[in-house]
């Protein structure tokens, strides 16, 4: 018998969500931050990629403000295409996933992803996460066996109804029926599978969506759109005589569980499911593209609500990356190489390229001269050359950070440097604000137009020119030094979560302590509101050369494998 999910049962698991806490106080669960876990049926590309450094961003910048939080990424094994893969390569399923989820593993580390938790689906842990839910939802009257007859798509592992599909012509000519979410041929299928009730819960997801999960907001209203017609139910299981690499439905081993229903319960295994110690579940912000979403947003808060558990808090989506304007393929040799990227524009290089560059909302186009443009500009010339101005030797002798002296200030420099202060004490909340919204391009631009005026002021006062033997000047030198770096500890500060190395090396060039490289209780510019500064004094630490090097152009375009 089907246990209904009335609109209070709702609202008390929305409650459940709302008593686990943000993870801003240390008596609640850490937050969950999560990448999807990525398919190992080829090595990872930019996309892979993408996704992680967004959620890598998240899980930084939770410890940046002092709260708590866990990142779970891993590979999703099972599944048609991977049954596929490794025959085609003549490996056991096993050994073949193995081989492609190291290299994840891998690209992860040399990206400097900090990643707290690494799920595979053919883990035991896994194994038991999943059985445990499938169970519970069969237990709940969600789960019952029924005939399937429908489109499915392989290549999605996605079973699509007909107004999801088209008829379309193949290169040669040929008229075949493809999905229109990704364009990806699909086949007529009639079988008896297990179905999920997913069409009782339709009114469910209609509340869930009011409060206001999925981010931005172009795709909260993709998925409104999609909910304003009736949910059919879902096929989640397929025959064993079909498909053999999965996990056994545990009532019925004559039937594997379905890829997606096994890949999304991850989020569980990641929260320690199913240890009765840990339940419920704490807050969870999912990381994903565009071209998952309905399974993230349609099926999975589905799931989670028919097993009595508080669907996701964030759904974070983020759109695509072209080439040249085109999307990426392999028949096109177009797939840019994340590892040739980091070769040749060092780790975290490419990592600000791609969160400086790429927008949630819309899709964005990798190209050589692009990657090169932006990191010369940004990196190479503003951020690194007024850290090697300001620390130079001829300008700062004594390598430290000097006194600020309010008498100093010109009367002429007055609207100018009240303007500079301005901008820079409410930059920390700007970028605050961009980063929570999942829009870190703009939290990137705001610091960069920051670095920029810092750039036009130490330029207009042109500390170089002042007099040592004229007292005025000689403070006035020192005030300028001393705003100068200090927006530097800023902004280095601020980049700890999307450039970790090069903020690490510009606050070790400016000798900060680890105990202030937070902005939890940090305090800047404080001389200039006339409190006591430990920085004034402090020196600086070895110069370890140019913060970012200037990179060549290039005749090629793209970087391609």
């Amino acid at each position: 018998m089907l246990r209904s999910v009335t609109s209070r049962s709702f609202s008390n698991v929305l409650t459940l969500t709302r008593r686990c806490g943000t993870g801003n106080s240390t008596g609640t669960r850490p937050h969950l931050i999560t990448t999807p876990i990525f398919y190992v049926n080829a090595a990872p590309h930019i996309g892979h990629v993408y996704s992680a450094l967004q959620a890598d961003v998240q899980h930084r910048y939770s410890a940046l403000c002092g709260e708590r939080s866990r990142f779970s990424t891993g590979t999703d094994e099972h599944g048609m295409k991977v049954q596929q893969a490794a025959f085609s390569l003549g490996l056991d399923p096993k050994e073949f996933c193995s081989s492609v989820s190291l290299k994840y593993q891998t690209m992860f580390n040399a990206l400097d992803i900090s990643y707290t938790d690494f799920v595979r689906t053919t883990e035991s842990r896994h194994i038991e996460a999943v059985n445990r839910f499938w169970m519970i939802l069969e237990e709940r009257g969600y789960i019952y066996k029924g005939t399937y007859e429908g489109w499915y798509c392989t290549s999605d592992e996605a079973f699509l109804s007909e107004g999801q599909t088209a008829e379309r012509c193949n290169s040669e000519g040929k008229k075949i029926r493809v999905s229109l979410e990704s364009g990806h041929q699909v086949h007529w299928v009639s079988e008896e599978n297990y179905m999920f009730r997913l069409s009782s819960l339709r009114p469910d997801l209609l509340q869930w969506l009011q409060t206001d999960p999925i981010h931005p907001s172009v795709f909260h209203r993709v998925v409104s759109h999609w909910l304003e017609e009736e949910l059919p139910d879902l096929s989640v299981s397929r025959q064993r005589s079909c498909l053999t690499w999965g996990i056994p439905v545990p009532s019925d081993s004559s039937h594997v569980i379905y890829v997606w229903l096994d890949a999304l319960v991850n989020y569980l295994t990641a929260a320690g499911y199913p240890d009765p110690n840990l339940a419920p579940w704490g807050p969870a912000t999912h990381l994903l593209g565009k071209d998952i979403l309905r399974f993230h947003a349609i099926y999975w808060p589905a799931f989670l609500i028919a097993a009595g558990l508080p669907p996701p808090q964030k759904l974070l989506v983020h759109s695509h990356w072209t080439c040249g304007g085109t999307k990426m393929s392999k028949s096109l040799k177009n797939v840019v190489d994340p590892a040739e990227c980091i070769r040749r524009y060092t780790k975290d290089g490419l990592r600000y390229f791609l969160l400086r560059h790429g927008a949630a909302e819309r899709d964005c186009d990798f190209t050589h001269n692009t990657v090169c443009t932006l990191l010369n500009s940004e990196l190479a010339d503003a951020l690194g050359g007024l850290l090697n101005r300001c620390t130079a030797s001829n300008i700062n002798p004594m390598q430290h950070f000097p006194h600020y002296h309010h008498e100093s200030v010109p009367t002429t420099t007055h609207d100018q440097l009240h303007s500079l202060l301005k901008n820079l004490q409410k930059l920390p909340a700007e970028v605050d604000h961009w980063i929570r919204k999942f829009q870190v391009n703009k939290a990137l631009e705001s610091i960069d137009a920051n670095i920029r005026r810092s750039n036009s002021f130490f330029q207009s006062q042109a500390p170089w020119k002042l007099q040592k033997g004229v007292e005025k000047e000689a403070c006035w030198k020192d005030s300028v030094l001393y705003l100068t770096l200090e927006s530097l500890r800023l902004y280095a500060t601020l980049l700890l979560p999307a450039v970790p190395e090069l903020a690490t090396v510009a606050l070790d060039r400016l000798g900060v302590p680890p105990n202030k490289r937070t902005l939890k209780g940090n305090s800047f510019f404080a001389a200039t509101r006339g409190e006591s500064c430990s920085f004034q004094g402090q020196i600086f630490g070895p110069d370890r050369g140019l913060l970012f090097p200037r990179l060549e152009r290039s005749k090629k375009n793209t970087v391609r494998i």
